[in-house]
């Protein structure tokens, strides 16, 4: 009998949070492995694709990924086009004042990237009069923008920024470390020449602000549950994050 209770209070407390019928539209932006990305069989996958696959299972709710540019993300859910974000998205103060974040599932650096052969920038300090190349919309573009004397050329995913660079046509690239090392790994003619703080609390999923918050509430809860029953610790060496 408690256990037919708990069951049926944890019906009642999902439906406050989605009505059974709907099916939350999740949008991300699959231009960044391992997070989010496009594979072979052109599927969207990634390591916040099975995130969010195995909280739909835990929670009991259907979802849609939608597929868009990191910066229409948030536009898009302040305009109801989707419900909610999984897109390796940083908690930062500003998106805070928007919108609302689950706990961070994820925290991480920001990278700075250069050619291999480039033996003139070395620090931060020798980006200035130099050309940066970052993801539009994310806090490495906010990052970059502070870095006076230097230019800000933002592309629509990671990809183009790192062939911008393989191709000289900027000095440097700013990028999430999770994401930067991947690329360092599989190209011997780039490098790491520095690494700091990115600002924010680390990655989460994002909702309209005060639209969702039973939902959040029960995501926290079962993200813990995940990390103590192995089943995040399987997702990370799964994509390679640990």
């Amino acid at each position: 009998m408690k256990k037919f209770f708990k069951c049926l209070l944890a019906s009642l407390f999902l439906a406050t949070c989605i009505n059974a019928n709907d099916i939350l539209k999740v949008g991300t932006n699959a231009t960044y492995p391992p997070f989010e990305y496009i594979d072979q069989n052109s599927k969207i996958t990634g390591f916040d694709i099975d995130l969010i696959d195995e909280l739909s299972k835990r929670i009991g709710f259907k979802y849609e990924i939608v597929n868009m540019g990191f910066d229409a993300l948030i536009p898009a859910l302040k305009s109801g086009k989707i419900d909610a974000i999984a897109a390796a998205m940083s908690a930062t103060p500003q998106r805070i004042k928007a919108v609302d974040f689950t706990n961070p599932y994820y925290t991480t650096e920001n990278l700075f990237i250069k050619k291999s052969s480039n033996t003139a920038i070395n620090s931060k300090y020798d980006l200035k009069g130099k050309k940066i190349g970052v993801q539009l919309g994310t806090v490495q573009e906010i990052a970059a923008r502070e870095i006076k004397g230097s230019k800000v050329v933002p592309t629509k995913d990671i990809f183009n920024s790192i062939m911008a660079l393989k191709n000289n046509k900027v000095d440097a690239v700013l990028v999430d470390s999770s994401i930067g090392y991947g690329y360092l790994n599989k190209n011997d003619d780039l490098a790491e020449f520095l690494k700091e703080p990115d600002g924010s609390e680390g990655f989460s999923i994002a909702f309209d602000k005060n639209k969702h918050t039973e939902l959040i509430k029960k995501i926290n809860e079962e993200v813990d549950k995940m990390k103590q029953d192995g089943t995040y610790e399987k997702l990370l060496k799964q994509y390679e994050l640990k």
